[in-house]
C-alpha cells in the first residue's frame, strides 16, 4: 500500500534534483573530463590538441616548478597573513561592537566587494609603484624603495583583496558563541587570556578552518594578482594556465597541470577538514 506514495516522493525528488544534477553534469563534471582526456593527450604541431595516451605532460610538470613553488609557498603565507589580521576584526565585530554599530561595520568588510577586483588592484599598482609610497618615502629621506613586482607586493594584495572572506566566516562562528561559557569561565576565576584561548578560540575553530580553506583554495588558481602586482615576475600557477592555454596553446601540458592544481586543491580541503575535525572533537565542521 505504501509503494506508490514511497515512489511518487522518489519522483519529486528527482523532479527537483533534476535540473541542478543536470547543470552541474554538463557545466562542471564534462568540462573536467575534457581537461582530463587533454592532459593524456599531445600538443597538436599547430597547438591545440592532437589524441594520444601519455604521460608526457606528467613527467614534464617540473618545467613550470617555479609556479607551483611560489603557489604553494605565498598562498598558505597569504591565508596566514589573512588570518593574522581578519581574527581581531571578526573578535571585535562579534563580541565588542554594539548591535548598533555591527551591522553597519560588517557592511564596511563587505563593501569591497562591490568593487571590481581588477580596478581595486590597479590602484595598489598605482600605491606601489613610483609615483606612489616610494616617491613618499623620498621625501623623508628613504630612497631607492622598490615594492611594485615584488613577492611582498603579491602578499599585500592578496591579503586586501581576500580580506573579507576571512573576516565573515569567524565573524559567524564567533557570533554564536555562547556568552554564558565566558562568563562562568570569569566566574571560575580565568583570567581574559586564559579564557580566550581556551574557550573563544577552540569554539571559533570551525570558521578559522573555513576561511583559511576557502582563501587557500580560491588563492591556488589566482592569476590576476601576480600579473598586475608582481609584474610576471611572481608566477602563480593560474599564469602558467593561461600562458599555456591562451599563448602556448600547448593545452595537454596545461590540462595536466590543471588536474594536478585540482588534486592540490582536494588535499588541502581534506586536511583541513582532517585538522578541524581532530581540534574541535567533532566531525560537525562545514568548509564549503
Amino acid at each position: 500500500m505504501l509503494l506508490p506514495h514511497v515512489n511518487k516522493q522518489r519522483l519529486i525528488t528527482a523532479a527537483l534534483l533534476g535540473p541542478a544534477s543536470i547543470w552541474l553534469f554538463v557545466f562542471l563534471v564534462l568540462p573536467f573530463i575534457a581537461i582530463i582526456v587533454f592532459a593524456f593527450g599531445e600538443r597538436a604541431p599547430e597547438g591545440g590538441y592532437q589524441a594520444a595516451f601519455t604521460f608526457e605532460q606528467f613527467v614534464n610538470l617540473g618545467a613550470r616548478s617555479a609556479a607551483f613553488v611560489n603557489t604553494l609557498m605565498l598562498a598558505p603565507i597569504g591565508a596566514a597573513a589573512c588570518l593574522v589580521v581578519a581574527y581581531p576584526v571578526a573578535y571585535y565585530l562579534a563580541v565588542k561592537a554594539s548591535p548598533q554599530r555591527r551591522l553597519l561595520l560588517v557592511s564596511l568588510v563587505v563593501v569591497p566587494f562591490w568593487t571590481s577586483l581588477l580596478v581595486r588592484t590597479y590602484a595598489w599598482m598605482y600605491l606601489l609603484g613610483a609615483r606612489g609610497i616610494p616617491h613618499l618615502l623620498e621625501f623623508v629621506g628613504i630612497e631607492n624603495v622598490r615594492l611594485i613586482n615584488t613577492p611582498g607586493a603579491v602578499l599585500l594584495g592578496i591579503v586586501y583583496g581576500y580580506l573579507p572572506l576571512m573576516i565573515m566566516p569567524i565573524y559567524v562562528s564567533l557570533e554564536k558563541l555562547d556568552r554564558r561559557l565566558l562568563e562562568a569561565s570569569a566566574d571560575l576565576g580565568a583570567k581574559p587570556v586564559s579564557t580566550f584561548f581556551g574557550i573563544t578560540v577552540p569554539l571559533s575553530l570551525p570558521g578559522v578552518m573555513t576561511g583559511i580553506a576557502l582563501v587557500t583554495i580560491l588563492l591556488l588558481g589566482e592569476y590576476l594578482i601576480p600579473q598586475l602586482l608582481g609584474g610576471g615576475k611572481v608566477f602563480f600557477i593560474g599564469n602558467a594556465l593561461v600562458d599555456l592555454f591562451l599563448q602556448s596553446r600547448n593545452w595537454p601540458f596545461g590540462s595536466a597541470i590543471a588536474v594536478t592544481l585540482v588534486a592540490v586543491v582536494v588535499i588541502v580541503l581534506l586536511v583541513a577538514m582532517r585538522i578541524a575535525w581532530r581540534v574541535a572533537g567533532t566531525r560537525q565542521v562545514d568548509l564549503i
